[in-house]
């Protein structure tokens, strides 16, 4: 197989010398091979709004039920019922429901005081120690808590949890995702869900387990302990990941455009854009994978069913036929939407609260510090195959 592309254009999402700065390499792949083929690793790629959208949108040919990253594809994973964003419907629509249920953006927007709260707890020690980490003081601790507090989880063993799930996500020594691909199980919260089953309480995960619900085959039921763990794990590590890379991108944009977090103190009505557009800008979450299901033909190029297509929304963020100069930066920008959360009937189901977090977290670090600059001596990139972001982002506070 192969394209019109150049030779010289070249793309391998596990690289991580690539993953630095992945948006001058995929501006050359929507300008000159929207649709490019790698056949080293034996998959398509789409990098343009257009592309992207349709893609996310049209899930009866693009699927997820064998996965929707590529390391989980290809490591031919046999997933758990559960991982909505790894399924098709009409077990996806079955799952999805119930997680909707527990899951809705009334909710989510009423934690708005205890998110401050934690964002209080986290920062407030730091006030006159003339430096902090937007991630290690911030983004690690705030979102484990808010989801900690959700699920019902003790404080004194979330930081734990969130290692353990933040281990399996990373890229091993090699650069390249660990041998079989991410553990999809919840053994780390099996005490917790048989303590809940004895003693329910006013928390998601006595809401999962007590909730009657239809299934695929029209059967009125409860979760099973099984689902009921993978659940927990979807909801704690996807809840985690992507609001931490959020809050690191925050540090550093506004770190690199002064101007515009001047703005941002003197104006807070400005902070919900700028949250959009650091999640455009900056995919917590960049990019995705499918299994095409059938023929299909993309700028006159035929993809065969049971293809892998590699779809890049956070290269879509930036096509500049959607979004006028769309590698600028800039909080005052009239979006339309981007596709950060995805889109379709994948969109992400955590979007409200990772926009409540990022937009709490922004102001709360405003409040005590409008000025700082980034401590790169001692910033550190992070690498996964599913998030791109900062494992350590220490600024200067003015």
């Amino acid at each position: 197989m192969s394209t019109a592309a150049p030779e010289t254009l070249y793309y391998d999402p596990y690289d991580i010398e690539i993953d630095r700065d992945p948006h001058p390499l995929w501006k050359r792949f929507r300008d000159e091979a929207p649709l490019w083929y790698n056949d080293e690793l034996d998959f398509w790629m789409l990098s343009r709004f257009a592309d992207v959208e349709q893609a996310m949108k049209d899930w009866d040919t693009y699927r997820s039920g064998n996965g929707s990253t590529l390391d989980v594809i290809k490591a031919q994973i046999e997933l758990p019922p559960g991982i909505i964003l790894m399924e098709d419907p009409p077990i996806h629509d079955v799952h999805r429901g119930l997680l909707s249920r527990v899951f809705t953006p009334r909710k989510m927007n009423a934690l708005e005081d205890k998110v401050r709260a934690f964002c209080a707890a986290a920062l407030d020690p730091l006030v006159g120690s003339g430096t902090f980490d937007f991630v290690a003081d911030l983004g690690a601790e705030m979102p484990m808590r808010t989801i900690g507090m959700l699920l019902g989880i003790p404080e004194s063993d979330q930081e734990a949890i969130r290692d353990s799930m933040d281990e399996g996500l990373t890229l091993g020594e090699d650069g390249k995702p660990r041998k079989g691909g991410p553990a999809f199980r919840g053994d780390q919260f099996t005490e917790y869900v048989d303590w809940r089953m004895e003693n329910p309480s006013d928390d998601l995960m006595t809401e999962l387990i007590h909730t009657e619900f239809e299934d695929e085959t029209g059967t009125v039921r409860r979760l099973s302990r099984d689902e009921v763990l993978t659940y927990i794990m979807l909801i704690a590590g996807a809840g985690n990941e992507t609001a931490t890379r959020l809050i690191g991108w925050t540090g550093k944009l506004l770190a690199d455009h002064p101007d515009q977090r001047h703005q941002l103190v003197e104006d807070r009505e400005l902070i919900n854009n700028a949250v959009e557009e650091i999640l455009r800008y900056e995919a917590p979450s960049p990019v995705q994978a499918r299994t095409v299901s059938r023929d299909v033909e993309i700028h006159g190029q035929k993809i065969e069913a049971g293809e892998v297509m590699v779809i890049l929304n956070g290269s879509a963020n930036r096509d500049e036929r959607q979004f006028a100069n769309g590698d600028e930066f800039d909080i005052n920008r009239e979006m339309g939407h981007h596709l950060s959360f995805g889109y379709g009937i994948h969109f992400c189901l955590g979007a409200a609260l990772a926009r409540l977090e990022g937009r709490v977290a922004l102001d709360e670090v405003l409040n005590r510090w409008p000025e700082w600059d980034v401590d790169w001596d001692n910033a550190k990139q992070a690498h996964t195959p599913h998030v791109r972001g900062w494992e350590k982002l220490p600024v200067f506070t003015g």
